[in-house]
């Protein structure tokens, strides 16, 4: 658990915030929950650009969202500075992220907060989640494939990191 008994705090990254990132957050929120750690682990997402601040998330990862059962009900906003110190993990979904969001962080000691979605993938890592807004269904799909994956393994590194354990 985190200071002062707080719950631990997880903000996925991506560029716009409105494909990625709110993905990540659902899909960890439903992993989450079936955990049983609703109360230990909250989410939140963010974009490295403000240009769709305010907006939902794009129609088409919801529609393929919703068919996996994943509600994504966060509205885009730009990551700030406080959110390096405000969250544990600050999750980003490529080395872009990864750059543009150090230009954020107010203390370099902060920057350890940072690791990449696919560094908790198990099965076929391609090394980034692929931004899907240009492309078709299939990369909608495969967004959500490797998320659930990342997911899994990022919700196992937390509960061992911080003796959480599931519960009945």
């Amino acid at each position: 658990m985190g200071k002062e008994n707080k719950p631990l705090k997880v903000l996925f990254v991506c560029m716009g915030n409105i494909c990625r990132s709110p993905s990540g957050e659902a899909v960890m929120n439903a992993y989450i929950k079936d955990a049983g750690l609703s109360d230990k682990i909250i989410c939140d997402s963010a974009g490295t650009i403000s240009f769709h601040a305010g907006e939902p998330a794009d129609k088409r990862m919801q529609k393929h969202a919703l068919k996996r059962k994943y509600n994504l009900t966060s509205i885009s906003r730009q990551i700030q500075a406080n959110d390096f110190e405000e969250f544990d993990y600050i999750i980003g979904m490529d080395d872009d992220n990864m750059m543009n969001m150090e230009s954020f962080i107010p203390k370099m000691e902060l920057a350890d907060k940072m690791s990449k979605m696919t560094d908790y993938c198990s099965n076929a890592n391609p090394g980034y989640v692929p931004d899907p807004y240009y492309g078709g269904d299939a990369g909608f799909e495969q967004v959500l494939d490797l998320l659930e994956d990342a997911c899994e393994g990022l919700l196992n590194r937390i509960k061992k990191d911080h003796g959480l354990l599931e519960r009945c």
